[in-house]
């Protein structure tokens, strides 16, 4: 029975891969896929038996707890003061101020773009928003990301680049505290205890040493994206602001259904990730953490991450979830975001995501392992 669990959830796992790229309903209706997927991956675990990790058994399938987690998860994000602050509320509330005061935002960032100059403008939105997210949160810093790229006069095709560098600027950025992203939280949480100790400047101590330089690298990338594509096609669109307060509320309950439709699949393939994918030597566990492009990168830092694995898994592991999280829509926030904002599809996403994700794998890849076979 295990076996034809597993083989189930691997069928699940191609049809998320794959279908959103092929099947332009699927890609067209992204969200409802993916609760269904969600809903399937979940029944299916729930067959799995004799799971355990660290000696302690694991429940798979349904159960109260995570069909609570799944209703909360898109409107409360732990806090310490415990303020009903959720990803949906944050999508809706800026919706809401930008149908209504659309006109003079834009206007600001026109002026902003046409005096600053595209590319310029481009590397401060790419840089600061990443330094920046791991304070004001992930969410609020792509809710900036958006609404700027929106405003700003480009092209589609520039858009999209823009903002898909951008993610990546913001994945990252937000590992460096608690209070940028779920992945940090659940890190220094598992790794409070001995040896590590783990508290707020944890991750930027750990982790700041290949983050913040990275930052800036996409913001060189974004200028040059820019620069050379402004040359290629420099025709340029007239923002013309076209939400209605329906799609404003649609949006904001369409990120609602995506954010539950993660959480499915984050547990639904627990089996997979705890038999297989936690077990792994550090450097496969690295680029198997591709994985992240298309799930909650929080459920895997659960499952991964613990006051077990030396400073060096950590770093690997942990810097192949946020890499991988910004090729393709389901892998972060900041991305779900700014493609159902912009309408960015997934081909269109993959097309630039993929591409940047593997090269910057395969640089951090020698940045933290080449050293140790010397």
């Amino acid at each position: 029975m295990n076996l034809v669990v597993m083989l189930g959830l691997f069928v699940i796992f191609l049809a998320v891969l794959l279908l959103p790229f092929r099947v332009r309903k699927v890609e067209e209706n992204l969200e409802p896929f993916l609760f269904v997927c969600g809903v399937a991956a979940l029944t299916i675990s729930g067959f799995y038996g004799g799971l355990t990790q660290n000696g302690a058994p694991v429940h798979t399938g349904w159960s109260l707890a995570i069909i609570k987690e799944a209703l909360i998860a898109p409107v409360y994000i732990h806090n310490t003061l415990r303020l009903p602050v959720g990803i949906v509320q944050a999508v809706l509330l800026v919706g809401l101020v930008m149908y209504r005061w659309h006109a003079p935002i834009h206007k600001v960032i026109r002026k902003l773009a046409d005096r600053l100059s595209a590319p310029l403008l481009a590397f401060l939105l790419i840089v600061v928003l990443g330094l920046i997210s791991s304070i004001i949160s992930a969410i609020l810093a792509a809710l900036i990301l958006v609404e700027t790229v929106a405003a700003m006069p480009l092209a589609r095709r520039l858009k999209i680049q823009l903002t898909v560098i951008a993610c990546f600027s913001i994945g990252l950025g937000a590992a460096l505290t608690p209070l940028g992203e779920p992945l940090s939280t659940i890190a220094v949480t598992k790794l409070a205890g001995e040896p590590y100790r783990a508290g707020f400047g944890y991750l930027v101590r750990q982790l700041g040493v290949y983050i913040i330089p990275g930052i800036f690298a996409f913001g060189l990338l974004g200028v040059l994206f820019l620069k050379r594509s402004r040359h290629l096609d420099s025709r340029e669109e007239d923002v013309v602001y076209k939400d209605k307060l329906k799609d404003v509320i649609l949006r904001a309950a369409r990120v609602y259904l995506f954010i539950m439709a993660l959480v499915f699949l984050g547990d639904g393939f627990k089996p997979i990730i705890i038999k297989y994918i936690s077990r792994m030597p550090s450097e496969a566990l690295y680029w198997v953490n591709t994985i992240s492009a298309i799930l909650d990168n929080a459920t895997l830092t659960a499952a991964e991450i613990g006051p077990t694995l030396s400073p060096l898994q950590i770093k690997g592991a942990l810097m192949g979830l946020l890499i991988a999280g910004g090729m393709l829509i389901p892998g972060n926030i900041p991305n779900i975001i700014a493609a159902g904002k912009l309408g960015i599809k997934s081909k269109e996403w993959a097309g630039i995501g993929v591409q940047i994700g593997l090269a910057a794998m395969f640089v951090y890849f020698l940045i933290l392992y080449l050293p140790g076979y010397f």
